[in-house]
């Protein structure tokens, strides 16, 4: 994928794509949690180091809360739908997914920030999951775990893994095997 030189051309043809690739993270609505938000930024500011890095919270409409839970899932589908751009590369959040490894899942985004692009946006649904829209419309599907957590603890959670990411392809330390 990269060109095999010197370990200085290498870092710095790597850190020239990641720059290239803005990575977006679209979830509905803003966190409440403070705990939650203040490690978002933390990973978040640490992940700036390496890329540019976005949160785009898609405001809960006062109605949605009213919505049978279908319904709800087809109006956000409508509004994460609506936030992606032509050419952006998109990864879905869910339970359903593929799981990676630490390891693994750094490969997978050094790919798709190595493909080309201008974004790379993870979307995280909301408490009911996604529309079928959403699910025919974004490929992959990706897998934190197993287990179904909260949209705000999916958010901490992206986020400490795109930092962890980036250390492992950084040779960085805060990732041990």
């Amino acid at each position: 994928m990269f060109s095999k030189g010197a370990p200085e051309s290498g870092s710095a043809q790597r850190k020239a794509i990641f720059a290239a690739v803005k990575i977006v993270i679209f979830c509905i609505g803003e966190p409440r949690s403070a705990f939650i938000r203040e490690g978002i930024e933390d990973y978040t500011a640490r992940i700036k180091h390496y890329a540019p890095i976005e949160t785009v919270a898609i405001s809960e409409k006062k109605h949605w809360r009213k919505l049978p839970p279908e319904e709800r899932k087809k109006a956000e589908g409508e509004a994460i739908l609506a936030e992606l751009q032509p050419g952006d590369r998109a990864v879905l959040l869910d339970e359903k997914g593929v799981a990676h490894t630490s390891r693994a899942f750094a490969k997978k985004l050094e790919q798709h920030l190595a493909s080309g692009g201008k974004r790379l946006v993870f979307i995280v649904g909301g408490a009911f999951g996604f529309s079928p829209e959403v699910y025919a419309a974004v490929q992959p599907k990706m897998a934190l775990s197993a287990m179904t957590f909260n949209h705000e603890m999916v958010l901490l959670f992206l986020t400490e893994q795109l930092y962890r990411a980036f250390s492992i392809l950084n040779n960085g330390p805060y990732h041990n095997d």
